[in-house]
């Protein structure tokens, strides 16, 4: 019920999986169980291991101190690696955790140190050299360090990373910087329209909010090469307010965007939209692709060798139905994926199954950890949904 209570808000990402599809935005706020997932994770522990290092208390070492900041940066990150991690695997709907992915979430944060320092004009300096003064000199300059942006009419809102003052050539304060640390894929040759998007609405809520600000810009900050990719362009408010008033929550499933960039690619939601699958099987590409989505049904399971016998399923209406083909297929569950299969078993389903990203590229199909397994229940069109 305190859900249903609380006021629609339009966030940067949720804007965005409208624009890409309705009902994927509608089906993601029906409480349906979430997919953790390992970039995520990595981004989310080193996002708040610099934010951490940003607050951290350093007030009894002298100055000239160096030598501490690798120590620390590392032991600050493996507590929130551990803490994500935990978080991960309370996760029903999740890969396996991949130990081997600290280095990457190491670089990362390396990154965000050598983006830190930059903001105050060091560069190429070993951080074994981080002196006490000159980390306060960097936290001096941070006027916030991850909190929530919201409208004064709570409409539109975002989670601000970090907001700096901008520095002069002088090193004076001259401004407002909005940065926003990227974990992801480095941009090729400017940002990507969504991103650009995002930070430009975190700017605007920033103005709106507070009208006698200083200039303000907005940069996203790509940890992976500490690279550094300005956001620019006109207010997004006036379309923020728009997208806002189109994405107020209703009772009844919002309209699909069928096609290859929702149904064809990644999306947490399709066992329970039925237009993905009769799309696919309407275009002649299900099961086509080396990793594909599939309904089955489960006719024969080995639990201690994994080894299955699938029966392929087809839609039979636009409600997403299915109808058995009477095409059986080999299948191999293995760790999560077989994981994932017990447990849905265990919890007394029958019917049919979804299977996410199985591997179909060999005779028999393998459905491993990076693999979804969850029971088939589309919400069909023209059916109220009450959370």
């Amino acid at each position: 019920m305190a859900d249903e209570a609380r006021p629609h808000m339009l966030s940067p990402s949720a804007w965005n999986r409208y624009e890409t599809c309705p009902r994927m935005y509608w089906l993601s706020r029906q409480g349906l169980p979430r997919k953790a997932g390992m970039a995520a994770s990595v981004g989310t522990a080193v996002h708040a291991s610099v934010e951490d290092l940003l607050n951290l208390d350093i007030t009894a070492k002298p100055d000239s101190e160096s030598g501490w900041m690798v120590e620390e940066a590392e032991g600050v990150l493996k507590r929130r690696w551990e803490e994500e991690k935990a978080s991960f695997m309370a996760t029903p709907r999740r890969p396996k955790w991949k130990e081997e992915k600290w280095k990457d979430a190491l670089q990362h944060q390396r990154g965000g140190i050598i983006m830190l320092l930059d903001h105050v004009g060091i560069r190429g300096l070993d951080h074994q050299r981080i002196t006490a003064a000159l980390w306060r000199k960097i936290q001096s300059t941070a006027i916030a360090v991850e909190g929530e942006l919201k409208t004064s009419d709570g409409r539109l809102m975002g989670r601000l990373d970090l907001l700096m003052a901008d520095l002069d050539a002088d090193g004076k304060p001259s401004g407002w910087l909005v940065a926003d640390l990227k974990t992801g894929r480095i941009p090729e040759g400017e940002l990507k329209v969504d991103v650009n998007r995002q930070l430009r609405m975190y700017r605007d809520i920033l103005l709106a909010n507070n009208p006698d600000a200083p200039p303000v810009r907005t940069e996203g900050w790509y940890t992976h090469d500490a690279s550094k990719w300005a956001a620019v362009g006109e207010s997004v408010l006036e379309d923020a307010y728009a997208a806002w008033q189109a994405t107020v929550p209703t009772p009844m499933p919002m309209e699909p965007t069928v096609g290859d960039a929702s149904c064809g690619g990644f999306c947490d939601w399709k066992a329970w939209c039925p237009h993905w699958w009769n799309w696919r099987h309407e275009n002649g590409t299900l099961h086509k692709s080396d990793f594909s989505d599939a309904v089955v049904l489960l006719h024969h399971f080995d639990p201690s060798s994994g080894a299955a016998v699938l029966e392929l399923c087809e839609p039979i209406n636009a409600e997403g139905r299915a109808v058995p083909t009477g095409v059986q297929q080999s299948a191999k569950f293995s760790d999560r994926g077989k994981e994932a299969l017990q447990e849905t078993l265990a919890a007394g389903h029958q019917g049919a199954l979804f299977l996410g990203s199985v591997m179909t590229a060999q005779r028999v199909w393998r459905v491993g950890h990076w693999c979804d397994v969850l029971p088939w229940a589309p919400m069909p069109d023209g059916v109220e949904h009450h959370r």
